[in-house]
């Protein structure tokens, strides 16, 4: 083979060409970075939030706490019976009664008489039973000037507790006269200066109740 067959075809290169491939493939290659970054763009601040809570988040683990101790163990005492308490009791050895025995009379009588119980003295008493009528003494008498001036009259019915010496010790209004006026003078004029005979019991003077009637008539002054 001759070497004008070996011989290689060579293109001519041209320097206008290769420019013009540079600037395509770079003009290619900065539009796909434009697209790129304008594709992600929209989504860098949703990437920036899921990348911070992905951070923030924290989690705890919860463990099972751990068991209770066991309680202590109980003794257990067995209780004790409780023995009766028996008290002694003394029986006290019968005691029999005192035979009083009379000393022996030296004298004996063919007629024993029962000697008399002793006899007591009753003393006598001292105020009679009841109410009695009683003599007067003295027995002065006043109308009351008020009773005297409104024309009041009337009887006063007293009981009256003349002691041994004849002096009214207690006078009480046993029927009114029907005025208050006259039932007080009767009462005052009675106890202070009305005397009477004392009543008489077993020839002793005693204390005794008596009714005393004690009349205001305007008339009769």
């Amino acid at each position: 083979m001759s070497s004008a067959g070996l011989a290689v075809v060579r293109r001519a290169h041209h320097p206008d060409l290769d420019m013009k491939r540079v600037a395509a493939l770079s003009a290619a290659i900065t539009l796909n970075l434009a697209a790129l970054v304008f594709a992600l763009r929209p989504l860098a601040p949703q990437f920036a939030e899921v990348v911070q809570a992905t951070k923030t988040t924290t989690m705890q683990i919860f463990r099972d706490p751990p068991p209770p101790p066991p309680p202590p163990p109980i003794d257990v005492v067995p209780l004790q019976k409780s023995v009766p308490i028996t008290v002694p009791v003394h029986v006290l050895p019968k005691m029999s009664p005192p035979v009083i025995t009379a000393p022996p009379s030296t004298e004996v009588s063919d007629n024993p008489q029962p000697s008399p119980p002793p006899q007591t003295e009753i003393p006598p008493p001292s105020m009679a039973p009841g109410v009695v009528s009683l003599a007067y003494r003295s027995s002065p008498l006043h109308f009351p000037i008020q009773a005297l001036r409104m024309h009041m009259q009337g009887t006063v019915l007293l009981r009256v507790l003349v002691d041994e010496s004849g002096k009214p010790i207690d006078v009480v209004v046993e029927h009114s006269s029907g005025y208050s006026v006259l039932d007080r003078s009767a009462r005052e004029q009675v106890l202070s200066s009305w005397r009477f005979q004392p009543a008489v019991m077993d020839g002793r003077a005693v204390k005794a109740w008596a009714r005393v009637p004690v009349d205001f008539v305007v008339q009769d002054l």
